[in-house]
């Protein structure tokens, strides 16, 4: 989460570890080390437990997150997160809540694809892990169905909530003044973005060599040798060019469409993507599921075009610093960012604002030095990499700088009506459990009757 923005946990001390019911789909522990961990159960909701190593597992989570001072503290808040979660999961089968095989299959594919890219190949991640990718498959498969499930009750819990403007004052005002957090230093920014088009003669060049290369693919050579020495993907280029499994949906349109029409060990005809020109290889289909390696090459823009694109955001600045255009007026005219209709005024990917912070602004707009800049300071063109790879130049104004403050609600309302937001939902699942615990068959370990629940577990 972007260090600016006011997170629920900082605006109460009490709401439970929601986010730690995914700690399980964090790089899990080898098999080795379970292996050393006496197990056992600690709680019963329904027909669901709560183990004593998924409480361990959270834990150490938290410690490495934010650290903790009473671990036993820690423990009970982890517990009855887990409760919550596991007694959404039960209401779920007994309310028929749907979640399909197939929805499912596709979230783990995504996770093991992430883990098989952070390892390199399937091997090397059983000898991290200790685990098969079949098992990690079948682990993810049941962790993640959870998952779903209850977050589609809390979802029909708490899809009627709605606040005011005045509930959200009042959940500011009750929030004790040394609880109040200091947000960092922000800015507000407007850019206007130029892309030069790709010559002709340059798309018909990639096409050309990639014809190449796959007439040699079909004359014997090794694709994966190709495509390391070749691919403009330097991702699965170091892979021989393999992507891992993927299904319907995950893929840009052509790309995918191309990938499941082959069968094991075929090669692809040429095929365009707003990346540039593939051609795939099918190593294996698993399910509604492919493995393919593909060789990438992205036509480049022309040295002059990139020049000429350069020199005219230069050009526009200084206008724009002498007072002869608007930085609006220049967006709405020349830029091709998808800001263009709102006068360039740039939106904050993480957080959906328009407010920056240092660190979120070093990563988006590097090159910039926005600690040298005032409201109104226009920068000189700077050269950045599109969504799809290609070679484009920038200029940026900061619209406002707004310095270090604690948090109030003319400055930060936005964030304080999402953290007022999540709090009524917080108290409308935890009204909705009070009732689903009188029904519920629950039981807990003796080491953790003492706990002080927000929730009735242990009565």
């Amino acid at each position: 989460m972007p260090e600016n923005y006011i997170s629920i946990a900082k605006m109460s001390k009490h709401l439970p570890y929601l986010l730690l019911l995914l700690v399980a789909l964090t790089p899990m522990h080898s098999r080795a080390q379970h292996d050393v961990v006496v197990d056992q159960v600690v709680a019963v909701v329904g027909s669901h437990i709560v183990k004593h190593s998924d409480i361990e597992q959270a834990l150490a989570q938290v410690r490495v997150r934010q650290g903790y001072e009473s671990a036993n503290e820690a423990r009970c808040q982890i517990l009855e997160s887990l409760l919550l979660s596991k007694l959404m999961v039960q209401r779920g089968e007994i309310d028929s809540v749907e979640v399909s095989d197939e929805e499912v299959e596709q979230q783990v594919e995504y996770y093991l694809r992430n883990y098989i890219r952070q390892f390199g190949t399937k091997e090397a991640m059983h000898k991290a892990t200790g685990y098969t990718y079949d098992e990690m498959h079948d682990i993810y498969f049941d962790l993640l169905k959870e998952r779903t499930l209850s977050q589609r009750v809390e979802y029909n819990i708490t899809e009627s909530v709605k606040i005011t403007p005045f509930e959200v004052r009042q959940y500011f005002d009750k929030i004790p003044a040394d609880s109040i957090p200091t947000i960092s230093e922000r800015y507000e920014i407007a850019e206007i973005e130029l892309r030069p088009e790709v010559s002709e003669e340059e798309r018909d060049r990639c096409r050309q060599e990639l014809a190449k290369m796959r007439e040699r693919v079909l004359g014997g050579d090794r694709f994966d040798m190709l495509a390391t020495l070749y691919s403009n993907d330097p991702a699965s280029a170091k892979k021989g060019g393999e992507l891992g499994f993927f299904g319907r949906g995950d893929m840009v349109a052509d790309f995918e469409a191309a990938a499941f029409a082959l069968k094991p060990g075929e090669v692809s005809p040429i095929i365009e993507t707003q990346y540039g020109f593939h051609i795939l290889q099918l190593i294996e289909r698993r399910g509604n599921t492919v493995n393919v390696r593909h060789i990438l090459l992205t036509p480049k823009v022309g040295a002059s075009d990139l020049l000429r694109a350069r020199m005219l955001l230069d050009s526009i600045a200084q206008q724009i610093r002498a007072g002869n255009l608007s930085f609006a007026a220049a967006a709405r005219t020349y830029s091709q960012a998808d800001s263009k209709a709102q006068g360039g005024r740039a939106t904050n990917p993480y957080t959906g604002s328009f407010r920056f912070g240092k660190e979120e602004l070093s990563e988006l707009y590097p090159g910039i030095s926005f600690a040298a800049m005032k409201e109104g300071d226009v920068s000189n063109a700077t050269p950045l990499k599109t969504d799809d790879g290609r070679d484009a130049y920038r200029i940026v104004m900061v619209t406002r700088s707004l310095p270090a403050h604690m948090a109030n609600l003319t400055d930060d309302y936005d964030n304080i009506y999402q953290a007022a937001l999540q709090d009524a939902k917080h108290k409308k699942v935890l009204q909705w459990a009070r009732k689903a615990i009188n029904t519920t068959y629950i039981r807990l370990n003796s080491d953790y009757q003492n706990c002080s629940f927000q929730l009735p577990w242990n009565k």
